[in-house]
């Protein structure tokens, strides 16, 4: 079972303060692209309707509504799958020092935020605790083999361009975004969370510009905000104002109603598309 509650991380850190809606935001976003991507690579999603869920757990109704996916278990690959089309982050941050990403040679002179000829693959590892480490296609390979690799890069890239598609005609640039995927009876299936706003960079089309810092509907607002603090980004996490849990709840929110159709009322927030009801309160 995969529960998402309305903490959030930043830096690698929890904060103290929950967003309000956020879990029930992720729940439905990774719903909607399960089922809208399930043509390109199944996923591990079983049910989430409470009711259906095996005993004990209905009795826990209140706590899991909205907000939980029962999943089947599966062999996870040690590695996030990483998709970008725009540079940006640590991606941004490595072209700066040496013209690369994870190994891959990148046209010189480029901008921050600046589109990238094509979408390219730059996967991570998996880190139990701290930062997750930016890997080459090759020491991932070294890792699990070519033949996983090779299948993993292609799922990743052809699943980007499918939703980066889809949002695009949202009014939503999808600048970068990681998949995680395991191994289910000898195939291989979409795991975890699938382009929320915690694993991806979703910008506003309208007022993208290259060769700086976009706004954004992800968590980047909150980073933004920590950075301004006097913070070692260690652990404990700074208490956050009421007005920026505000916002970047509002940012979740407006996300989720942009990218999908949905409508959002004081009792919940349904997909049109989806027919996916999550709650909000």
């Amino acid at each position: 079972m995969i529960v998402a509650t309305d903490r959030i991380s930043a830096f690698d850190v929890v904060l103290p303060d929950p967003i309000p809606y956020k879990g029930a935001v992720l729940t439905a976003f990774s719903v909607f692209w399960f089922d809208f991507l399930k043509d390109v690579v199944p996923n591990h999603l079983i049910a989430t309707d409470v009711g259906a869920y095996p005993e004990p757990l209905p009795s826990y109704r209140d706590q899991l509504e909205c907000r939980s996916m029962l999943v089947a278990r599966t062999e996870v690959f040690p590695f996030e799958c990483v998709a970008r089309g725009y540079l940006a982050g640590s991606g941004w941050k490595e072209y700066r020092q040496t013209g690369e990403v994870c190994g891959i040679k990148l046209p010189p002179g480029l901008r921050e935020s600046d589109k990238l000829d094509e979408p390219i693959f730059t996967p991570a590892t998996k880190a139990e605790t701290g930062h997750d480490l930016n890997v080459s296609e090759r020491e991932m390979a070294n890792s699990i083999g070519e033949e996983a690799t090779s299948e993993l890069k292609r799922l990743t890239l052809t699943l980007y361009s499918r939703a980066a598609e889809y949002a695009d005609s949202r009014g939503i640039i999808i600048a970068d975004t990681k998949f995680e995927f395991g191994t289910k009876d000898g195939k291989v299936i979409l795991v975890d969370e699938a382009l929320t706003p915690d694993s991806s960079r979703f910008w506003p089309k309208e007022s993208y510009q290259a060769g700086r810092g976009q706004q954004s509907f992800d968590k980047q607002y909150l980073r933004d905000y920590l950075e301004t603090v006097t913070w070692d980004k260690q652990p404990p996490g700074p208490n956050l104002p009421e007005t920026v849990i505000a916002r970047t709840s509002e940012k979740y929110l407006e996300a989720y109603r942009l990218m999908t159709g949905a409508t959002v009322e004081g009792s919940g927030i349904r997909s049109q598309e989806s027919g996916f009801r999550a709650c909000t309160s």
